[in-house]
């Protein structure tokens, strides 16, 4: 019965219309409204499974725990053998705790083992674009922390939907488009091409994809938690039984045999070494609301320079995505970001990162007052924020060198030739980009995103991803593998934190967010979308706090993405001046922003599906927000 309630809460939500009564704008789903908890994810599948623990009695982690579990199973952006990041907030520190669930790169995966096989970038796919299992360490860490149910219970929905679930056509037809790759794999084409030699291999939409050996592998997670109960050990004890037996156990075996056999490089001590870490997270306060990211082994500080640049600017009153408002966003992005490119990586391998002076607002001020305002500076560089912390750069060679374009090679960047694509003439008598899309695929690389709260002030936000079509499945594990080395470079000169390492972390794009306010939960929002997510998460936020959206008015608002920084994806291209802009955009605006240098494209929409919860401490409520469109999803209660 009380399932029942829940989904006929749901479906009495679908069917209002939102109209906000200050904006009164329209938008497409309604704002989802809860009382006691809420779950939203990337897929109506993983939202249930998320809305499942709260009714045994499970807290927000244990929830986010289940919808990542359902999400990694469904094959569209991620999987098993992919990463996890997660900010968390706990109520009982009253504190923000960043989960680190991010693999590294194995043995033997050197800059001049790349660079011998010809590659300028570790590969985009295959089994040495691959680094070590995050996602089930993250996963089983945050439950034996911070949640209050069984691994059996959170698995439950996963293990149901490996057996066998309808799939929905976008997995399905992302299977058949990379079909050619999948096939370069025996593991891969034995889960994914059901119907090889037929015309269409891949399963179609609403077809029952059964996953024997993945089904097999969570079973034997869970029978190694229960193993552990029986044998007197506590809950958290019985949890990290189950994690034991995937990174030292029969599973790890399997998943090391596979992946060698495939040509990778994992060994039994790069997944026995590998530890999640739980970690401070990095901060900024943006008129009186903190904003938490996780560490500069991400893109996520990125966000918070920009937010302490555009502290200085009157937004508001430049109007909302108004030339000057958009050029502003602009160029304080392409600051923020040029720093990603240069400072950022995984901090336990390097002990100077200027973090301290990147996040300071005297830098800020300093890189705000450097923007052009007449028109785009498409030659943006680093900046240095090392006298902002009483010392002197010792990159500083290397930061004079630095070039917008990556330096030319004659080596091939993941077996592919660069190139520029052309430009075309618009309707209206502008310029635009052409066809150019393998790098916009690369640039908005796969990723989904998980929030989830409850009554009880524990709060949660998550970008998982990795593993996506066409993945290396490892052996009879039935796990995907991370495709997440091609974030790392080989040569100093494209990154001088960021150079593959065995046992590193490469910087990559994925991104939770947390703001508090008034020592409370503010917000928790996400996005899917590569080199995009903290553009989009950026707009988001200042739809909320500066120009009084709602969450769902915020998540639907047209927004823009700068192209002005280097992909983290395939070829690490960079597009300086281009920008992506929303097709409702007023020509007057696009005029003056073609006057400025910059070249325009236009989308219907322009970002990818951002999720959110906001809390409402006036009615002591929560509301919750999917971008309307993919298949983003929400539950609320």
């Amino acid at each position: 019965m009380r399932r029942l309630l829940l989904l006929l809460a749901a479906v009495s939500a679908l069917a209002v219309t939102a109209v906000h009564p200050v904006t009164a704008q329209r938008t497409n789903k309604p704002p989802l409204h809860g009382r006691h908890w809420m779950a939203i994810t990337g897929k109506p599948l993983a939202a249930t499974a998320g809305s499942m623990m709260f009714t045994k009695g499970g807290n927000a982690i244990d929830a986010a725990c289940a919808m990542l579990a359902a999400v990694t199973t469904m094959w569209d952006v991620l999987s098993w053998g992919g990463e996890t990041q997660a900010l968390i907030y706990h109520p009982g520190l009253k504190k923000v705790i960043g989960i680190n669930a991010l693999g590294v790169a194995p043995t033997g995966a050197t800059a001049e083992f790349y660079r011998s096989k010809g590659y300028r970038y570790p590969p985009e796919y295959g089994p040495l674009a691959a680094v070590t299992p995050g996602t089930p360490g993250g996963l089983m860490t945050m439950l034996a922390e911070y949640g209050r149910l069984s691994l059996k219970d959170v698995l439950a929905p996963a293990i149901e939907m490996a057996d066998g679930y309808a799939i929905e056509a976008q997995t399905a037809n992302s299977i058949e488009a990379n079909k050619a790759r999948i096939k370069q794999w025996k593991y891969s084409t034995a889960v994914y091409l059901p119907h090889l030699g037929e015309k269409r291999e891949a399963p179609e939409a609403g077809e029952v994809f059964v996953q024997k050996d993945l089904a097999a592998t969570l079973r034997k997670l869970v029978d190694a938690e229960q193993a552990a109960l029986k044998a007197g050990k506590n809950r958290k004890e019985a949890i990290y039984a189950a994690y034991d037996r995937f990174y030292k156990g029969d599973i790890a075996q399997e998943l090391v045999r596979g992946v060698r056999e495939e040509g990778g490089l994992f060994t039994m001590q790069d997944l026995a070494t590998w530890k999640v870490k739980v970690e401070e997270p990095l901060s900024t306060n943006y008129k009186g609301i903190d904003v938490y990211k996780l560490q500069q082994w991400q893109q996520g500080p990125a966000l918070l320079e920009a937010l302490n640049m555009l502290e200085n600017a009157d937004l508001k009153g430049m109007g909302y995505n108004s030339a000057r408002y958009l050029h502003t966003v602009y160029q304080t992005m392409s600051m923020a970001f040029a720093d990603r490119d240069f400072y950022y990586g995984d901090p336990a391998f390097v002990t100077d990162q200027p973090m301290k002076g990147l996040l300071s607002k005297e830098y800020a001020k300093a890189r705000y007052a450097q923007i052009n305002w007449q028109r785009n500076d498409a030659g943006i560089k680093p900046g240095d924020p090392y006298p902002y912390e009483g010392r002197t750069n010792p990159l500083k060679a290397r930061l004079d060198a630095w070039t917008v374009l990556p330096a030319p090679t004659n080596l091939p960047r993941s077996g592919q030739q660069d190139r520029v694509p052309p430009e075309v003439q618009t309707a209206d008598g502008g310029r635009e980009m052409g066809d150019d899309r393998a790098f916009r695929e690369a640039f908005y690389a796969g990723t989904t995103s998980i929030q989830a709260a409850d009554e009880e002030g524990w709060v949660i936000s998550v970008t998982p991803s990795g593993g996506w079509p066409p993945a290396v499945i490892a052996g009879h594990t039935g796990v995907g593998l991370s495709q997440r080395a091609q974030s790392f470079v080989t040569d100093s000169a494209d990154g001088p934190f960021n150079v593959i390492e065995p046992g590193k972390r490469p910087r990559v794009t994925l991104t939770p967010t947390l703001a508090i306010r008034d020592g409370a939960p503010y917000i928790a929002f996400s996005v899917q979308g590569g080199d995009s997510q903290d553009q989009n998460l950026l707009q988001f936020f200042l739809n909320v706090v500066e120009f009084g959206m709602t969450p769902q008015e915020a998540v639907e608002a047209p927004n823009i993405n700068s192209f002005q920084m280097r992909s983290s994806f395939g070829q690490h291209e960079i597009r300086p001046g281009r920008m992506l802009a929303a097709e409702s955009l007023p020509f007057y605006v696009r005029n003056e922003l073609r006057k400025m240098g910059y070249t325009m494209e236009y989308e219907e929409r322009t970002s990818g599906p951002i999720t959110a919860i906001l809390f409402d401490r006036k009615h002591k409520t929560m509301w919750g927000a999917a971008s309307n469109h993919g298949e983003d999803y929400g539950i609320g209660w």
